[in-house]
């Protein structure tokens, strides 16, 4: 179950086509559901299940594709419970619990939606659906692996994938040829190497460790965008105007990326208010002491991003 670090340029490709395609099918009538069967390996014996799975509540018809999506989401989050505890017997529960939810979170399970094209088959009538889509689909382009929160993925690509996963289930009753049939389409599997910390709670943990306090103001209602403060100085700002979250997760983002900056004023400024009582061989180790800090800092953001790579 392993995976690599990015996606391979087959799936950037496939990406690519996905985006273009959106236009497309909703310029046309929507194609047969028997091409499901064929992305994903899989014959229903219900074929309503399958209709079900693929309506959406804004269709507005007699079922939706909701309660099927509930289902799929536990079992995805039992399966992935069950595997990562066998591949990784060694691994801390609470590091399972995040490497759990970064492989069933909404954007991942949006991604293989997309990947694979099942928005093109999804019944609905809800408005701008199709360019909150391309929307995503751009930055799943930017961000191969996972944006950490920097996109926002729509809600009703995950929930589609849940609803399929649900619909198998339902179908066969079995766990095991779920996981069969969709361990292959969840590719590629984030793993320990490759889990990425929120930006939001990088930033906490950093601001907790070096002492410093953290504000965020919030000015998204009005302006779309959030602004980080740390010790009461401006470090970054967020702006996305669809959700306050991932403005927010955005500033987190840039405060982390200016991080010597913010840790050198601090330091610079203690070291001022010292300078008056402190003796030539106290400032010597200060000045060498949050040299070796900022040090210490810039090369774990290099360590991160080189494995966000």
């Amino acid at each position: 179950m392993g995976a690599e670090p990015q996606e391979t340029p087959i799936h950037m490709n496939e990406l690519k086509q996905s985006l273009l395609e959106i236009e497309a099918t909703t310029e046309s009538s929507l194609p047969s559901l028997d091409e499901v069967e064929e992305i994903i390996g899989y014959q229903f014996t219900n074929k309503a299940l399958l209709e079900e799975a693929f309506t959406h509540s804004s269709y507005k018809c007699s079922f939706s594709l909701d309660r099927l999506a509930f289902n799929g989401d536990a079992v995805l989050t039992l399966l992935f419970s069950r595997e990562l505890s066998n591949l990784y017997p060694d691994l801390a529960p609470g590091k399972l619990t995040r490497l759990r939810a970064a492989n069933v979170d909404a954007e991942k399970l949006a991604r293989v939606a997309l990947r694979h094209g099942f928005h093109r088959y999804l019944r609905h009538k809800k408005r701008l659906l199709e360019y909150q889509i391309q929307e995503f689909a751009r930055g799943v382009l930017d961000y191969p692996l996972h944006s950490n929160g920097l996109i926002d993925a729509p809600r009703d690509l995950a929930e589609l994938t849940e609803s399929i996963v649900g619909a198998i289930f339902k179908d066969c009753n079995s766990i095991d040829s779920v996981w069969e049939v969709f361990k292959g389409l969840l590719e590629p599997i984030i793993t320990p190497e490759t889990l990425q910390v929120h930006f939001n709670t990088q930033l906490h943990e950093m601001c907790q460790k070096n002492n410093r306090s953290l504000n965020y103001v919030d000015s998204w209602e009005k302006e779309k965008f959030v602004d980080c403060f740390i010790d009461g100085k401006f470090v970054g700002r967020g702006t996305y105007k669809y959700r306050k979250e991932v403005a927010q997760n955005r500033a987190a983002k840039a405060a982390l990326d200016n991080q010597l900056e913010w840790l050198v004023i601090r330091e610079k400024d203690t070291a001022e208010a010292q300078d008056k009582e402190s003796s030539p061989s106290e400032l010597i180790f200060f000045w060498l002491r949050s040299l070796f800090l900022v040090a210490l800092e810039s090369y774990k953001s290099i360590i991160r991003r080189i494995l966000r790579c």
